[in-house]
């Protein structure tokens, strides 16, 4: 069985529990043969992801918060000294806004509440990216993946300023990806359709989302988490070398219609 990770080396940001999006793609990319080190934020998710990483002989788990620069300047310093100074593959699952701000309205948004949403869920890949870029070109390049969602670009009721922050996200990665080119770092996006995970339960109206995406998707049905880590296997993989700046959609075709 072909192994197109054997050998290389990543980084996990974002795995709450096994229904994770960000699990789906570290056990892929594990299956591969990837050595992957992953992170946590808080106290009450730590037992879980350390659970899940010891499944897959992770030498190193780790706490983070990405909002703070020196945390994540530590953690980038303890996955160099694991991995003997490199880094191959770094995946970006870390979204949040506050979960009153995913039921009103967006006009309603207070000012501190809205700069936490684009903190924590687009400026922490710009920081990580920057963090990550010594490790990656000392391996002489690497590939960077985060997680997008289609309200970034359409008004989705009840997403509001979670929106926003996937828009500055989106435009965050064709900006690395330009940046980071040029030392063989590639930066891409996958935008999931819904998936029932453990963030999925903050948005108000989140069981309408998947019946209208199984209703209207081209292929009349909802997408797992799995399916997200077969695309990510694709775009993290050296066949996908060409790839970058680019948001794969992975939720059945739903993106491409109108109504």
């Amino acid at each position: 069985m072909a192994r197109p990770f054997e050998g290389k080396q990543g980084l996990v940001l974002g795995v709450a529990n096994r229904r994770s999006i960000a699990w789906a793609i570290a056990r892929r990319l594990a299956e591969g043969g990837a050595q992957l080190a992953f992170t946590y934020q808080g106290d009450r998710i730590e037992g879980a992801v350390r659970e899940l990483a010891g499944s897959v002989a992770s030498p190193l788990v780790t706490a983070c918060d990405v909002r703070s620069d020196e945390d994540v300047a530590r953690v980038f310093s303890e996955v160099g000294e694991a991995f003997g100074g490199g880094l191959d593959l770094l995946v970006h699952s870390v979204a949040f806004a506050a979960a009153e701000d995913l039921a009103g309205r967006f006009t309603d948004t207070p000012r501190d509440r809205f700069w936490l949403a684009l903190d924590v869920s687009a400026y922490s890949l710009v920081g990580c990216a920057r963090a990550a870029e010594p490790l990656m070109e000392a391996r002489g390049g690497g590939s960077i993946l985060t997680m997008t969602y289609l309200g970034g670009e359409r008004a989705v009721p009840h997403y509001n300023v979670m929106g926003v922050a996937k828009a500055a996200l989106d435009a965050s990665v064709r900006y690395l990806a330009w940046d980071l080119g040029e030392k063989g770092i590639r930066v891409n996006a996958i935008s999931a359709g819904p998936v029932r995970t453990l963030a999925a339960r903050s948005i108000a109206g989140f069981p309408t989302m998947e019946a209208i995406v199984e209703e209207r998707a081209p292929l009349r049905r909802n997408i797992e988490a799995d399916d997200v880590g077969d695309a990510a296997a694709f775009l993290l993989s050296d066949a996908a070398r060409h790839v970058t700046a680019t948001t794969l959609y992975v939720d059945a075709g739903y993106h491409s219609m109108g109504m």
